[in-house]
């Protein structure tokens, strides 16, 4: 808090500090680190801006918080096994309360075989996908593991997961380990299973290096993970994750979660930290892009995920495939009748090749 009350007494951009909050994803953080220092320096109108962000979010955390508790109801009357993760439940788990953490919608994962019935489960509450019917998303979004879901009238959405990353990259929990240790959480005052500490940490973990920890609200969130847990078994961790072909996920969380929020690495893996220097030089090359002020970065077709892969063989496979598997990307470049979807295999690789000479151009 000294540092903090030095740089606002030094003079700062006021918009600047909120627009980049905003961007990463921590304004409730910056409310609560303004509000211990007494609002000091802070002009009153960036102030009326942060109140009105405040009453905002908690009421879009209230509302998705009943959403929750709404669809938890409705998979457990279906008999549909399911677990939620991130959003209200993360901001419980980690930031002590629903308005606790930024969010925009509810994650929940359910066995492959039920996604169907999950998908009509969703739509009798009234959400709809934009991502086209079934048989559309079954064609170009299926290799991702999730389909979005949003409601009209107010916008709350649902994104609903079989799997937690895409199936050209290892990810450092699999779906099949969740169901037999999911423990419960009270949301909106009903239990909702969700994921067991170490599972979470690994989520974290891999969720973040997917997304090239681009927002400094996922660092964060491995931040408190390591603060909250120290009594997880991180070694067993990372060993877990390795034998997935993507140890290399959990030592740059540590690593940047130390580096930007100066929070101590797990000692059991302080020596891994620093013998790897993949993970040293992605930890300056992220914690460089981020301390320029910049907002975070947009991925391209989800070729960032291809960080998770620790060996390079699991790269260039990981890449092969995202080259020759059909995107909805392809569908709006080129839109064919369903007869011809088939074509968007040959043609796809061309499309990307034609992109990166234009972008190199």
């Amino acid at each position: 808090m000294t540092r903090l009350r030095e740089l606002l007494r030094e003079g700062i951009d006021h918009r600047a500090l909120i627009h980049l909050a905003a961007g990463h994803g921590v304004r409730p953080s910056l409310l609560d680190c303004l509000g211990e220092l007494s609002w000091e320096t802070v002009p009153d109108d960036a102030k009326a801006d942060l109140d009105r962000f405040r009453q905002s979010h908690l009421l879009k955390s209230l509302n998705l918080a009943g959403e929750l508790h709404r669809l938890a109801a409705s998979l457990s009357d279906r008999s549909i096994p399911f677990v939620a993760f991130k959003g209200p439940t993360l901001a419980l788990a980690l930031y002590g309360g629903l308005a606790g953490r930024e969010y925009n919608d509810i994650d929940v994962i359910v066995p492959e075989r039920r996604i169907d019935d999950a998908e009509d489960v969703i739509g009798s509450m009234g959400y709809a996908s934009p991502q086209g019917d079934r048989t559309f998303r079954r064609a170009f979004l299926a290799s991702q593991r999730q389909y979005a879901f949003i409601r009209g009238d107010d916008g709350a959405a649902i994104d609903l997961h079989w799997g937690f990353c895409g199936t050209h990259v290892p990810f450092p929990v699999a779906p099949d380990e969740i169901w037999e240790d999911s423990p419960l959480l009270s949301v909106g005052g009903r239990d909702v299973p969700v994921l067991s500490a170490p599972n979470l940490a690994l989520l974290l973990a891999g969720h973040g290096t997917k997304e090239s920890w681009a927002m400094l609200k996922w660092v964060s969130d491995f931040a408190r993970m390591i603060d909250r847990h120290r009594a997880l078994d991180w070694e067993a961790l990372h060993a877990r994750a390795e034998a997935r072909g993507c140890g290399g996920a959990v030592l740059l969380g540590c690593a940047l979660a130390k580096e930007l929020l100066d929070f101590a690495v797990p000692q059991a893996l302080a020596s891994r930290i620093a013998g790897s220097d993949r993970v040293r030089k992605r930890t300056a090359a992220i914690a460089g892009t981020m301390r320029q002020g910049l907002p975070p970065p947009a991925q391209v077709e989800h070729f960032a995920d291809l960080l998770l892969c620790d060996r390079p063989i699991d790269r260039v496979r990981g890449a092969l495939k995202l080259a020759f598997t059909p995107t909805a990307g392809d569908y709006e470049a080129m839109r064919l009748p369903p007869a011809l979807w088939s074509a968007y295999y040959a043609s796809r690789p061309c499309r990307l090749a034609f992109r990166t000479a234009a972008r190199r151009a």
